[in-house]
């Protein structure tokens, strides 16, 4: 389990003067098995900053490659406050982009010394960076674009990113199963340092109303207990908040999709499990039962063999949703 120090402190009134080690050193004292301690930050050195992307040259090569020869506004970060020529391999950008650059000095994950070198006829001072490169998820397909305002030329990109916001990883035995949410972490947190604890699941919902879709439980030994709530003006298409998906990754998932990663991010939250379904494809009860022969195709749901469709993340209008809580 994976938990980021920036959740733990929503959830607690950690004070500043705590530190990660700190931390990972009472909750091992209160029984949590640390397995490790992450920090992007720690492996790259040198200047990480916001660069303002000026000016896209598109250069086909003899190879049938086309690459892109950039100028980037760094502010005063290369000590000149001139624009830095940088190679780009990457197409995902546009002029006016804010962009994540390491200069020459800068080292990144697995001691890549950045440096001035000449590559494609020109000197390319410095890398535009992707997730990857940074060591802070998968993404392969394209470099980093921040949102509009993220920051000014120049101003470091560690905080930015997030990039200084640790993340704790224990192992989590059997017997702590609640451990296994940032909910029970939280938790053990306040316990261990005697603070105050805000319950992610005390909150105010709507009042029961009757007009969802009603719920078959066949199995009442392998399910005691099946909760649903409709959610209305729900977009599929709409893209997930970038704070989510930062802090999806930091705790070890790809985000995918807007319904994916909300119902993982209440399920890291909480601990629970749940299931989105599209509201327009529920014809009929929800049934929670066992597989049956011939029906336990990959579209049905993998726990209890409920037979409903999946949401569909390709649905191109807003849907009234009905997750499993």
């Amino acid at each position: 389990m994976k938990a980021p120090l920036s959740w733990i402190r929503e959830l607690v009134t950690l004070p500043d003067t705590v530190g990660i080690e700190e931390l990972a050193d009472r909750l091992t004292m209160l029984g949590l098995k640390l397995e490790a301690i992450h920090n992007p930050a720690d492996a790259i050195t040198g200047p990480l900053v916001v660069g303002r992307v000026l000016t896209i040259e598109k250069e086909p090569q003899k190879n049938g490659k086309v690459i892109n020869w950039c100028t980037v506004d760094v502010g005063d970060a290369n000590g000149t406050g001139e624009p830095q020529g940088i190679i780009c391999g990457a197409h995902n950008f546009v002029d006016g982009d804010l962009v994540v650059v390491i200069l020459p000095g800068g080292v990144l994950p697995g001691n890549l010394q950045i440096s001035a070198r000449k590559t494609y006829g020109h000197v390319s001072a410095g890398m535009i960076c992707s997730e990857s490169e940074l060591g802070l998820g998968e993404g392969h397909d394209g470099i980093i674009v921040l949102p509009a305002g993220s920051g000014e030329p120049g101003a470091s990109a560690f905080d930015v990113l997030g990039m200084d916001d640790p993340v704790i990883e224990f192992e989590i035995n059997p017997d702590r199963a609640y451990a296994l949410s940032l909910r029970g972490i939280a938790r053990e947190v306040a316990v261990g340092f005697g603070l105050d604890f805000v319950d992610p699941a005390a909150r105010d919902l709507p009042a029961v109303d009757g007009n969802g879709p009603s719920i078959l439980v066949e199995d009442e030994a392998g399910c005691p207990v099946f909760a649903a709530r409709s959610v209305s003006g729900f977009d599929p298409t709409a893209p997930t908040p970038e704070w989510m998906a930062h802090r999806l990754a930091q705790a070890g998932m790809r985000p995918i999709s807007l319904a994916v990663d909300v119902t993982n991010y209440v399920m890291l939250e909480l601990g629970q499990p749940i299931h989105g379904y599209d509201a327009d494809k529920v014809a009929g009860a929800l049934r929670v039962r066992r597989a049956t022969a011939g029906r336990s195709s990959p579209r049905s749901t993998t726990r209890y063999g409920c037979s409903t469709p999946k949401t569909s993340s390709s649905s191109t209008t807003p849907v009234r949703s009905v997750w499993q809580a």
